[in-house]
């Protein structure tokens, strides 16, 4: 397995791996209408497409050459700051190390910030664990996760290098 920058041939597979992460992590919490409107608007090949030209930032999988295991999105917010968007890995690859070596490359390609921010679901302990174990701690809660006014309250989890 490798971390790579993703380019515009993966958007497609990057898309579909979210939607199958989404639903399996988040069906039960919003159900299963509502996680496919937020992924067809927040991981639909056009918003993918956008987050490849955004400035400062990176866009990553990990692969073995024949599966996509996980992606990764950071960029920055602001002259200290950098926002992990996403960071997602299959269920079948979770708890291989794909996660870490995703985040791992993140903060490497960001090394001149100074903190590293990101929002995470309440009921998602799964990722929390993750995040904590990676020197994350809660640093404040926010009504409107990820894009626009969602509607969708999450944890606020930084990082300080």
């Amino acid at each position: 397995m490798w971390v790579r920058t993703a380019s515009k041939r993966d958007v497609e597979a990057i898309s579909q791996l979210l939607g199958r992460v989404w639903h399996d992590t988040y069906d039960e919490i919003y159900g299963v209408e509502r996680v496919a409107e937020i992924t067809g608007q927040w991981h639909s090949i056009s918003a993918l497409e956008q987050n490849l030209k955004t400035p400062v930032s990176e866009f990553l999988v990990a692969d073995d050459g024949n599966k996509m295991a996980g992606t990764a999105f950071a960029s920055r917010i602001n002259d200290t700051t950098v926002k992990l968007h996403r960071l997602y890995i299959l269920p079948e690859f979770q708890g291989r190390g794909v996660g870490r070596m995703l985040l791992e490359e993140i903060e490497g390609c960001f090394f001149e910030f100074q903190n590293l921010t990101l929002e995470v679901e309440e009921q998602n302990k799964s990722a929390i664990g993750f995040y904590q174990k990676h020197g994350f701690t809660q640093t404040g809660i926010t009504a409107n996760c990820g894009e626009g006014e969602s509607g969708i309250e999450a944890l606020i989890f930084s990082k300080n290098r």
